[in-house]
């Protein structure tokens, strides 16, 4: 049932827009509540956004043993994102709490509010064996709502406390608030850092994903980072056909990461996921009506660009990131399927040997902190998709 059935404005049918709604406006916050709603919240210093205050009965969520993912298990402080991406993989996982994909996936935020307190008690259990435990992996955990519920200092402490190693990934410039924690956390298990950046073009970045910082403010980040000596590795997706895939955008963009001093790269074409597919392309014929037809037959009806078109980008990439001193494994992976599961460099916490280590050998006793030095990836670097 949908929430907002429940309200007394709503229209007889259900393509009709609320008489208190314009064309385009989110559903205000729901009536009927969600498991374990606190409270739901509009303030005027987040305009146009509803936060669902809920107590979560656990935080840590298992990984399928069927996914590639370099981890097995993660947290989400947030369900839907003010980030606004338009190509965000995850908005199909915000029906599963019975909203829909576009407008209420940036604006229905789920704040887990007591989430630290949660994981700090499933983390201590002598149970627990310690392994890599992955944020950012479903909505970003350093989006605008975490300035006002400051989730992640608790959720840092306690997986730091308890031993766990740990990543995060994030287009969040508020992550530079929690570096002296990250900082102290290092020096006692292993910390990998992940900043979402693929393109340097402010107008497409303001169009595209407008509620992110912008993308010079994240290249400054990735310095502060590495001046505090954590590691720091970038995830350079989704490049976009005809919009950030020429070789002039991925050597500016490569060169960028570079002078900043990320330890890795990892790119990939766009990803077009069901609820994702939908929001994007409405996006594209709204803003880049030339395209949607070439966008059309590149993506045909499945998720995933031609296997013609991402072994061309492939070597775009490839011959980028050689000039740029972020030369890697030199293949392609033509299985879709495994390209999600590759993190750059300094992204994900390192074994003993200083190496990403696979999800299944997470054990005890893994305590050494991401490389410190501040200088691009060498040729023997791991973990890059291409």
């Amino acid at each position: 049932m949908r929430w907002n059935t429940q309200q007394l404005d709503q229209p007889l049918f259900p393509d009709q827009v609320p008489a208190s709604l314009s064309p385009g406006q989110a559903n205000p916050a729901p009536l009927l509540p969600l498991a374990g709603l606190v409270k739901s919240v509009q303030t005027p210093e987040f305009a146009g956004i509803t936060f669902h205050e809920v107590l979560s009965k656990s935080a840590l969520n298992k990984v399928p043993a069927t996914s590639t993912m370099p981890f097995e298990w993660t947290v989400n402080p947030y369900r839907g994102c003010s980030h606004a991406c338009v190509y965000c993989f995850a908005r199909k996982s915000h029906t599963y709490l019975d909203f829909d994909p576009g407008v209420d996936f940036d604006s229905q935020v789920v704040v887990k509010v007591n989430v630290a307190q949660v994981l700090r008690t499933e983390v201590m259990k002598a149970s627990w064996q310690r392994p890599h435990v992955a944020l950012g992996t479903n909505t970003d955990p350093y989006q605008r709502a975490e300035g006002r519920y400051k989730l992640m200092p608790g959720i840092i402490s306690a997986l730091a406390d308890s031993g766990t190693p740990f990543s995060i990934l994030t287009k969040g410039t508020l992550l530079a608030r929690d570096i002296p924690l990250l900082k102290e956390a290092a020096q006692r298990v292993s910390v990998g850092m992940g900043i979402s950046l693929a393109l340097l073009d402010d107008d497409l970045a303001a169009a595209i994903e407008p509620g992110t910082p912008s993308p010079k403010a994240r290249l400054a980040l990735i310095g502060k980072l590495r001046d505090a000596g954590l590691p720091c590795g970038v995830m350079a997706m989704p490049i976009l056909p005809w919009l950030s895939d020429s070789q002039e955008s991925l050597d500016s963009l490569f060169a960028a990461l570079a002078r900043a001093g990320a330890t890795g790269v990892s790119a990939g074409a766009l990803y077009l996921r069901p609820g994702t597919r939908e929001w994007f392309m409405q996006w594209l014929a709204r803003e880049h009506p030339a395209l949607v037809g070439r966008y059309q037959r590149l993506y045909g009806a499945g998720a995933y660009a031609s296997k013609e078109y991402r072994q061309w980008l492939a070597a775009q990439i490839h011959e980028a990131k050689v000039r740029n001193g972020f030369a890697g494994t030199d293949g392609f992976i033509h299985d879709p399927r495994q390209e999600e599961a590759n993190y750059p460099n300094g992204s994900l916490p390192q074994n003993s040997a200083g190496h990403p280590q696979a999800a299944a050998t997470w054990g005890r006793g893994d305590k050494k902190a991401g490389a410190a030095v501040r200088t691009p990836a060498s040729p023997a670097t791991e973990g890059t998709l291409f």
